[in-house]
């Protein structure tokens, strides 16, 4: 099924970013005060009265080519995405009236055929209503008045998209991907590069200049009948790398992402010579937040012999977790073993989805404690039960008369059996300990 798109559109750092999560609910676009901050474009699902619709956050657009190769494909994106639009909302900075390039955008909004509404931002500010004959010169209507930052309006401004929409969309018709998924790892690895294969269209800005993508960009993929939400991240540095509010504000957004995954893909250059205390850390974090795990090895082409020996020594230290996730080697330039991920990705969602008899789960235990007895200040550990109460992650509650004996060893123990009695590789476990009731 495809939604009706309302695209916002406009110069610079007019508020665009600010109305599109004023207006949004799940996504949420990076607002700076600093020219240029949306560069991929961003997008929600938004539902006002009886209508859905998709809204699309752009990148301030330039009419104008650039020689900078990342502003020319900001500039590209935008106009492209103009084109696919049903309902153009042209945004406008109240407080500095119309500018020549307001025009111009107007310009072009009107040569690509698509309704259009005029919003004039930050209307709580005197500025604005001295200017607001300036911007009737450009004859579009409606003409809306809004303030994007204190919310004056808003439902006024979903109205006029209502009565320019075709009919209306259910909201119960759009459903929410069945798995979440989210591309992460440090600057430069090819994250970009692999969404847009992924995906099967130039969804991200792809540069050889560290970090190009700033916000978390989203896309659905359908894979065996199943929808497949994709996210793609900022670049993650280590945290005395950070020096910028900017990127920091990228760190953050790349971490929520995770926070709302059901699996991580951590891309990995494999061309470089050891794994990075900073990738080890994002692993640990996945599973720590048990989120499912897999290891990307991208840029495969670079890697040599030699590269290869010292990045398997590089790994070898921490196989005690590694050989609970399953890992590929990629690349994304030649696409090879790009088309195994998502058969990689259903496998272990599968996995993480799995379900046990509590019966069965309570004798294997059991049997593993009397092979291998566990002890507490030379006091025998015991399990009396133990119950799944969810999956996704596999959630496990040991019932015992001693909660407060089972620490990061003993749980790491049961975590090891399961593991070794049911392929799981890739899903994290969760364990709860209680008292019997």
């Amino acid at each position: 099924m495809k939604l009706p798109r309302v695209v916002i559109v406009g110069r610079t750092n007019v508020g665009k970013s600010t109305l599109f999560n004023r207006l949004s609910v799940n996504a949420k676009s990076m607002t700076f005060d600093y020219e240029g901050v949306t560069r991929d474009f961003i997008k929600d699902i938004v539902t006002w009265k009886e209508y859905t619709f998709e809204l699309i956050d752009t990148g301030g657009i330039s009419l104008r080519k650039s020689q900078n190769v990342i502003d020319e494909q900001v500039r590209l994106r935008a106009i492209s995405v103009m084109q696919s639009a049903d309902v153009l909302l042209l945004l406008c900075d109240g407080t500095v009236g119309l500018t020549p390039l307001d025009r111009e955008i107007a310009q072009v909004c009107r040569k690509v055929n698509k309704k259009i509404i005029l919003v004039v931002n930050k209307s709580d500010n005197s500025a604005t209503q001295e200017h607001i004959y300036e911007f009737q010169q450009l004859g579009i209507k409606p003409v809306v008045l809004i303030s994007a930052l204190h919310g004056a309006a808003s439902g006024d401004l979903l109205d006029a998209v209502c009565d320019t929409l075709p009919a209306p969309v259910a909201h119960q018709e759009v459903e929410d991907a069945a798995c979440k998924i989210v591309i992460l790892g440090k600057p430069n690895v090819g994250k970009s590069s692999l969404m847009n294969l992924l995906v099967k269209q130039e969804r991200s800005i792809v540069s050889d200049v560290a970090g190009t993508t700033r916000e978390a960009i989203h896309e659905k993929v359908t894979f065996y009948h199943q929808d497949l939400l994709l996210t793609d991240t900022p670049g993650v540095r280590r945290k005395r790398s950070i020096d910028q509010t900017l990127e920091t504000m990228m760190v953050k957004s790349a971490f929520r992402a995770v926070d709302n995954a059901d699996i991580v893909l951590l891309l990995i250059d494999a061309s470089s010579h050891a794994i990075a205390d900073q990738e080890l850390k994002l692993a640990f974090y996945v599973f720590e937040h048990f989120k499912s795990l897999i290891v990307l090895f991208n840029k495969e082409d670079l890697s040599t012999t030699e590269i290869k020996a010292d990045m398997d020594y590089s790994l070898s230290v921490y196989d005690y977790f590694l050989k609970k996730v399953p890992q590929l080697a990629i690349s994304c330039k030649s696409g090879k073993n790009v088309g195994k991920v998502l058969p990689l990705i259903k496998q272990v969602y599968e996995r993480s989805c799995q379900k046990f008899s509590d019966d069965e789960l309570t004798m294997l235990f059991k049997e593993a404690l009397r092979h291998k007895p566990l002890y507490h200040q030379q006091m025998v550990i015991n399990v009396m039960r133990v119950r799944q109460i969810a999956s996704n992650p596999i959630t496990l509650v040991l019932i015992t008369q001693t909660p407060e004996w089972f620490g990061p060893t003993q749980l790491g123990f049961f975590d090891n059996v399961l593991r070794s009695k049911y392929d799981l590789q890739g899903a994290p476990i969760k364990f709860l300990t209680r008292k019997p009731s």
